[in-house]
């Protein structure tokens, strides 16, 4: 049985002072302003100026824009909170025909995303790394991105999984991620101000969700790009699984099929979630959200008024537009009645 490497690389925290240092920054100092903002009704067109201002230097640090993808190299790209962990652990058990161990994903798989996000350098193990598809029966190993399309360095060897998810669960999941649980909580923000920060900036480093759709979508066409709806692997996860291994070119039998689903069905990553987990970064707050809350599609209501899940979908529609993509927003999400009754 193969099993995942023990690579030389090894996951290390930043130092307790710099820790401490970054709670301070956050809640002692960021937490106050960015509530006294939002009681003004301005924290959400602050961050958006924010985020304009890191867009215009932040594609030079690109941390792939040296990088030359090869055969090995199976991308995982996805907006934030859209299923990208799902899709990560699928192809890498596919990679190891689904007997593939590590103390956390992030010891497998690289993510580097993290090298734009301060001291978070050995998070995740460096794309340079070979080791792990070494390993590999398939000489296969996968590499996380939530960055755009044109961010992504493209080569015809590589393979590109990208995942969709309905902005609406998009949301949901986001803030309970990252404003009720994680590294956000600082802020205190409600589900109301999170929407309006969530219709006007990225979140963090990362592109809006129509700006990050709109770019995966046009390279929908090329060969080695394989775009999967959300709604499309909970409805059918072996058949996704399938699809995912004929792209991939993995030699998957009955058994390693059965095996994979087993270790991505929800149940069973829910059991390891520990090792999908994010680091405890502050040392006397919590700020590592579970990483598989519900995992499901058309439950936002759990947040989202009628009226807020129509303005999600009017908004993004129209900003889809805008950016001049042809996107098919309708058989992606699960469009609000009273815009699906408008256009009846």
């Amino acid at each position: 049985m193969q099993t995942a490497p023990a690579t030389t690389f090894r996951r290390k925290m930043p130092p307790l002072a710099v820790r401490c240092l970054m709670g301070i920054a956050m809640f002692g100092v960021a937490g106050p302003i960015i509530r006294i903002l939002d009681r003004l009704g301005r924290a959400p067109s602050f961050l958006a100026s924010m985020t304009n201002r890191r867009n215009q230097t932040a594609r030079s640090k690109n941390p792939l824009n040296n990088y030359t993808p090869t055969g090995h190299d199976v991308f995982v790209a996805a907006h934030v909170k859209s299923g990208t962990n799902w899709m990560m652990q699928i192809a890498h058990q596919l990679a190891f025909h689904g007997n593939g161990d590590y103390d956390h994903i992030h010891s497998v798989v690289a993510w580097p995303d993290v090298l734009m996000m301060g001291p978070m350098n050995h998070y995740a193990i460096p794309i340079e790394d070979p080791s792990v598809w070494m390993a590999s029966p398939e000489q296969k190993r996968v590499v996380k991105t939530h960055l755009d399309f044109d961010w992504l360095p493209y080569s015809e060897d590589a393979r590109y999984i990208i995942v969709i998810r309905d902005p609406k669960d998009v949301f949901v999941s986001s803030y309970f991620f990252f404003v009720k649980h994680g590294p956000f909580s600082f802020t205190r923000f409600s589900a109301d101000t999170w929407l309006e920060v969530f219709l006007s900036s990225g979140m963090g480093v990362w592109s809006s969700w129509p700006v990050n759709t709109a770019g995966y979508w046009a390279a929908r066409h090329k060969p080695n790009v394989l775009i999967v709806p959300f709604k499309s692997m909970k409805k059918d996860l072996r058949g996704t699984v399938k699809k995912v291994a004929d792209f991939m070119g993995v030699r998957a039998t009955g058994e390693i099929i059965d095996r994979v689903c087993q270790k991505a069905s929800f149940d069973y990553m829910k059991q390891i979630d520990d090792k999908f987990r994010a680091w405890e970064m502050i040392p006397w707050k919590s700020t590592a959200a579970p990483m598989m809350r519900k995992g499901t599609q058309s439950s936002s209501a759990e947040l989202l008024s009628p009226e807020q899940q129509e303005r999600i979908d009017r908004h993004f529609m129209a900003e889809l537009k805008r950016l001049g993509s042809d996107f098919p927003y309708e058989e992606f999400c699960d469009v609000s009645p009273k815009l699906k009754a408008g256009a009846a």
